[in-house]
């Protein structure tokens, strides 16, 4: 609080001579001078007094920092208001103030006309084509964020004292090698702020396994996002923290042995008051207050979301944007492309790469209406802010996310049921959208899983690992070729037949055979058309994929007898 009352009072002094007039036009009589000094006395102390009020109140009810440059406005009004007060040379002197003023206005409110390429540069990203094959041994994180928060608040009545209290913003973390989401408990109200004095912990559900409960963790917080006056965490990080520009919400980290801690991304502007690249966080205890201050490269190892979501996606909109300067973003528009806004926090999903990473996900899409390719799509280092850029296999055309979630509601239009949080995954080879399910009620159904170059390719079911299992049988009935896991490896076998199994697919045949070497392995007809003839007892050759799964995906079959 001393921060804020000392720069009110000494922009206010500033203000104050730049507002009341050095010289009067008063009688000169010795009465009449130390009648005029009382009152110009009395005048500066009531502008004073004034101003840094007025200061005071701006600078505590918007939270904003306190630079030089957040005075822009203020200034200008300052200046007005002792051009139209000053006489004479004063007022000649206060004018070039005022211009001044207006000068440093039209800068601050002209930057965004040519920092273009600035912001191109701070947001540019490395370039690949493609991600690596997702490991379907392990489950994605993929229950949606919808459907945790409707269970967590089904399980609001694990909280003391429920009526003081709301569910706050849900984000993804891992903890002790789980993936979880985390959502604090907040107050409802000024009143019940006023009551409670602090909130009672946090919620925490698993991001992998739908069908898990919410557990209530307790962990009191006095400083909360929806706390008030110097209790309201914004503020008290703004009274820490006087200078700094932040950009993004507070959000909530846990560490490995349950305590919370909240963070807030800071970093600077490009140039003049537009524009933001990030460059640390500051992180507060919110039962203490305790606050530290950690550049990037420094940040405590259980933080996975260092970087704000919000200064991601703005990141993004520089990348996509700004590639040939700010005036091709509006009217020529060459190369550019528009991030989508499917994510499901400030228009990026939050996910965890093959290493364990966080990474926030982006799907780029064209400007033009109507056009619903994907350009291709970014992964950013949720600790660093590094950004990777894959354009996807060019010969190929992969739909966006929009495109994706269309395809859901055409599937389910008779249940009203809908997509949420679509990512991009690499499997088998294919690039594919992975979208949870939900009913009208917010409630998961399925997971469906399309090919993004082969919309007719798709598949839903119960669990990730499910329809992984189901796609891959999906690919060999569409005749592309499945590639495995990351990890997968080529190999051959050959044994007598056990056990088989058949069913038909559209236009083709799918295989599953048991080998006497205790194997269970899977082929499609359009890869092996002699397959179709395949039989318990006969001798086969194979290559095959080692995923690990229970029937491993063959690429080559000969039967003896039927060369």
């Amino acid at each position: 609080m001393g921060s804020i009352i000392g720069f009110s009072l000494i922009v206010a002094i500033v203000f104050t001579l730049i507002i009341v007039p050095f010289t009067t036009n008063q009688t000169k009589n010795k009465k009449g001078q130390k009648a005029v000094r009382r009152n110009q006395a009395t005048v500066y102390i009531g502008v004073f007094a004034l101003t840094s009020v007025v200061i005071f109140v701006c600078y505590y009810l918007f939270n904003i920092d306190r630079t030089i440059s957040s005075l822009w406005f203020l200034l200008l009004v300052a200046t007005i208001i002792g051009v139209l007060l000053a006489r004479g040379r004063e007022q000649l002197v206060k004018g070039v103030l005022f211009l001044g003023s207006l000068g440093f206005m039209v800068y601050i409110l002209s930057a965004f006309l040519f920092n273009a390429d600035e912001k191109f540069s701070a947001s540019k990203m490395n370039e690949q084509v493609e991600i690596k094959a997702f490991d379907e041994t392990k489950t994605p994180a993929s229950v949606p964020p919808k459907f945790a928060r409707n269970k967590m608040k089904k399980a609001f009545g694990q909280v003391p004292n429920t009526s003081y209290y709301e569910l706050g913003e849900l984000q993804i973390q891992k903890i002790n090698g789980d993936y979880v989401y985390i959502a604090p408990v907040e107050f409802s109200g000024f009143f019940k702020w006023w009551n409670g004095k602090t909130t009672p912990g946090y919620f925490k559900m698993s991001a992998t396994d739908a069908s898990n409960n919410p557990k209530f963790v307790k962990a009191e917080m006095t400083y909360s996002p929806s706390a008030y006056l110097n209790k309201d965490l914004n503020r008290f990080i703004r009274n820490k923290n006087p200078n700094l520009i932040f950009y993004g919400e507070p959000r909530l980290e846990i560490d490995d042995d349950g305590k919370p801690f909240y963070i807030r991304t800071y970093g600077h502007f490009i140039s003049a008051r537009d524009g933001f690249d990030m460059k640390g966080i500051v992180m507060v205890d919110p039962a203490t207050g305790a606050t530290k201050k950690f550049t990037l490269d420094k940040v405590p190892a259980f933080i996975d979301g260092a970087v704000s979501p919000e200064a991601v996606s703005l990141q993004n909109s520089y990348f996509g944007k700004y590639i040939h300067g700010f005036w091709n973003s509006i009217f020529g528009k060459k190369d550019v492309k528009l991030p989508s806004d499917e994510g499901t926090v400030a228009n990026v999903s939050p996910i965890f790469d093959e290493d364990g990473k966080m990474v926030y996900f982006t799907d780029f899409t064209s400007p033009k209406e109507g056009v619903d390719s994907m350009l291709g799509y970014s992964l950013t280092d949720a600790r660093t802010g590094k950004a990777t850029y894959y354009t996807g296999i060019l010969e190929e055309s992969y739909m966006d996310s929009q495109a994706a979630l269309q395809i859901i509601e055409k599937k389910f239009i008779e249940k009203k049921w809908s997509g949420e949080m679509p990512v991009l995954y690499n499997f088998y080879g294919e690039a594919s959208w992975l979208t949870p399910v939900l009913d009208s009620n917010g409630f998961l159904q399925n997971y469906f899983i399309v090919s993004a170059a082969n919309p007719e390719i798709s598949v839903f079911a119960n669990t990730p690992n499910e329809a992984l299992k189901l796609y891959k049988t999906a690919l060999q009935r569409g005749g592309s070729s499945v590639d495995g896991t990351s990890n997968a490896e080529e190999k051959s076998t050959s044994g007598t037949v056990l056990r088989v199994f058949k069913e038909k697919a559209g236009d083709a045949s799918v295989i599953s055979f048991y080998l006497d070497n205790h194997q269970n392995y899977i082929v499609s007809s359009e890869n092996a058309p002699l397959a179709i003839y395949l039989e318990a007892g006969d001798k086969v050759k194979l290559t095959y994929l080692d995923t690990g799964d229970s029937f491993m995906p063959v690429k080559e079959l000969a039967i003896e007898g039927l060369q």
